[in-house]
């Protein structure tokens, strides 16, 4: 914690550098990344304002979030989870989540929207789709084929 500022975040990569992160009060951050002889030393430092650090979270959260769910897939036997985009032509561009009714049809739960770089986690009912999202579902195999197709317009 540093007072009055932010809250710092420092790692030791596996090659040996030292990254420090401060996140800052107002929602900017500060990357550096230290000499690994002189550890007072930054051999460069990053000044992202709010909006890029949401955006490079959510560059990195995207997959982050993807590879979480199949690990908990692996863990928990007959749960699977898949990413299934919603195209241009599905019945639910354009529309609600919550008129999927994806959890009621097929017992299937929709727990994030990718969108571009953007990732909605936990989405509600209300949050709309859009043509070209990707939505990471967990559910059966059978409960997440039965999904795509719904999502598709041929159920």
């Amino acid at each position: 914690m540093l007072p009055g500022v932010g809250v710092r975040y420092e790692m030791r990569t596996r090659a040996g550098q030292v990254l420090a992160i401060v996140v800052q009060r107002d929602g900017g951050a500060e990357g550096a990344v230290y000499d690994p002889r002189d550890p007072d030393r930054a051999l460069g430092v990053v000044r992202l304002d709010p909006e890029e650090v949401d955006a490079v979270a959510e560059v990195l959260g995207a997959p982050r979030l993807t590879q979480r769910f199949a690990d908990l897939s692996r863990e928990v036997p007959g749960l699977e989870s898949a990413r299934i985009p919603v195209a241009k032509d599905s019945p639910f561009a354009g529309r609600p989540l919550g008129d999927t009714r994806a959890r009621t049809l097929t017992g299937c739960s929709i727990v994030a929207i990718v969108r571009n770089t953007d990732v909605v986690t936990s989405p509600g009912p209300a949050d709309l789709l859009h043509a070209d999202d990707v939505l990471v579902a967990i559910g059966s195999a059978a409960g997440l084929e039965q999904l795509e197709r719904h999502l598709a317009g041929a159920a």
